[in-house]
């Protein structure tokens, strides 16, 4: 599987605590390895191609699958949920 990473995830990404940091590091390991690990909880946002996982209890990250790729969109806290459905 190839993952891209998107410039508003590397943006979110960088603005991210440290200890964050290292938190959605190991998520993305896991999801490179498994995307339905069972640490991720992954799911579908209703009414959108856009899938989210979890990083930790607060942060989340944003994915599309496109062909045989994987489009990593954003990272952060819940509120990037909202912002995902909006656009």
């Amino acid at each position: 599987m190839k993952v891209v990473f998107t410039e508003p995830f590397k943006r979110d990404y960088n603005e991210l605590p440290p200890r964050i940091q290292r938190a959605l590091d190991k998520a993305l390991e896991f999801f490179i390895v498994n995307p339905r690990h069972h640490s991720l909880r992954a799911k579908k946002l209703p009414g959108t191609p856009i899938w989210y996982a979890r990083a930790s209890r607060a942060y989340r990250f944003t994915f599309q699958y496109r062909g045989d790729a994987v489009i990593l969109r954003r990272a952060g806290t819940h509120n990037i949920l909202r912002q995902e459905r909006k656009n």
